[in-house]
């Protein structure tokens, strides 16, 4: 594992957490919105997931193209049968949503036995993997081409208005039954801030939620607290780009000035960011480095790294009174409020003691803002030596989080 190919993904998450107050970057939006040029869109993906999932695993996998309200087209993959077959049209469907800075590739890494989403089919589920816009195959508008820096004018807020509701609304209707959920990392911001605001909650059966994130006020990361401190000034200067891509050269610049404080072990950067991963296979993270990290937006890491400086959940702020007022008809963002979930949506949340991103103080203020939530209706599991990645890759994960979780949804069909 080559300190190169880590570097491209530690350095893009790094920003993520800084929490300085970014008045310049509250314009990026603005600029964005100011440019004019469009290209030729809608190219056709290379080979997607299915093909690298048939190779590796030989299960039947399906492609479909999910297009959004503001135009994006999405990569999405079904699973429809375990490797035996066993396929159905009353099969119950699960929705598999990844994290920042990666695809759902990620649900494939690790042998079939430990892959979740494998796991899931072989156990009688119809499983669907969303992609998230911007990522290597959903790279795609019915207008906008990725060069152009409209088609990065976005942050999670835009997953939470358009990416989930398109993606949900396509297995539902394809598949005629409400879906069971699963969301990691920021998967799970996407959906609980969802759920907030009442949206799709009639036609989910049930969430379950790995290393949750809504409060990132608490990361112990070493790394993160450097980074944190950093002085950054106006990202755009520094990255040049409205995409922000984890494998251009100013990300690896970024990281090279990180590196020299004695702090931070630059030969184990994944340990320094997620926290100590106990069950991490070599070959599975090898392969992972391979196909990640993806792009993200520039202003989607802004949009992370003021719900960090400023401890609220709240919706993007464009850095002014005014240009608040503009959007939101108030001079400060709206506050997703977390109180709002329909308390009797089945919630399975499970976080590690060992995660430094999705740290347990931030899930314990999660928790206390669904103190209300009924109690046969929310499931909480602890896993003291688990970290971020332990709960997409980890090799303990079939056993410890993903039969909880099987166990979880047949409580809740």
């Amino acid at each position: 594992m080559s300190l190169r190919m880590l570097s491209s993904l530690t350095a893009i998450l790094a920003i993520l957490i800084l929490a300085h107050p970014y008045h310049a970057l509250a314009s990026v939006g603005r600029r964005l919105a100011r440019t004019t040029s469009v290209a030729a869109a809608n190219t056709e993906p290379a080979a997607g997931i299915c093909s690298a999932a048939e190779i590796m695993h030989g299960y039947k996998c399906q492609e479909y193209d999910v297009t959004t309200a503001d135009g994006y087209i999405l990569s999405l993959q079904r699973f429809p049968e375990g490797k035996n077959g066993g396929g159905g049209i009353n099969k119950q469907p699960v929705l598999l949503q990844h994290g920042i800075l990666v695809d759902g590739m990620t649900w494939l890494l690790n042998s079939a036995d430990q892959s979740l989403a494998l796991i899931l089919a072989d156990n009688g589920y119809d499983v669907w993997i969303a992609n998230t816009r911007g990522t290597r195959f959903s790279r795609r508008h019915v207008s906008l081409d990725p060069s152009n820096p409209d088609f990065w004018d976005w942050t999670w807020d835009e997953l939470v208005a358009h990416d989930l509701p398109a993606t949900i609304d396509f297995v539902f209707n394809l598949t005629g039954h409400k879906i069971h959920y699963v969301g990691h990392s920021m998967g799970t911001l996407v959906a609980l801030t969802s759920f907030s605001e009442g949206k799709q909650v009639d036609k989910v059966k049930s969430a379950a939620l790995l290393s949750p994130i809504a409060y990132l006020s608490h990361m112990t990361t070493a790394l993160g607290v450097l980074a944190a401190r950093a002085f950054v000034g106006d990202i755009t200067t520094i990255f040049g780009f409205a995409e922000f891509n984890p494998k251009g050269e100013p990300v690896a610049n970024f990281l090279k000035v990180l590196c020299l404080d004695p702090r931070v072990d630059c030969f184990d950067l994944i340990t320094a960011l997620t926290g100590k991963n106990c069950c991490l296979n070599a070959s599975t993270v090898d392969l992972f480095l391979k196909n990640e990290p993806q792009s993200t937006s520039t202003k989607n890491l802004v949009h992370l790294a003021q719900t960090v400086r400023d401890r609220r959940l709240a919706k993007y702020d464009y850095g002014s009174a005014n240009f608040n007022a503009e959007h939101y008809g108030d001079s400060r963002p709206p506050v997703y409020n977390l109180a709002n979930i329909p308390h009797d949506l089945p919630l399975f949340l499970s976080y590690g003691g060992q995660d430094s991103l999705s740290d347990v103080k931030d899930v314990e203020n999660l928790l206390d803002n669904l103190k209300m939530h009924d109690v046969d209706k929310i499931n909480i599991q602890y896993i003291k030596d688990f970290a971020h990645a332990d709960f997409i890759m980890g090799t303990t994960a079939k056993d410890v989080v993903y039969n909880q979780i099987m166990a979880f949804f047949k409580r809740h069909n």
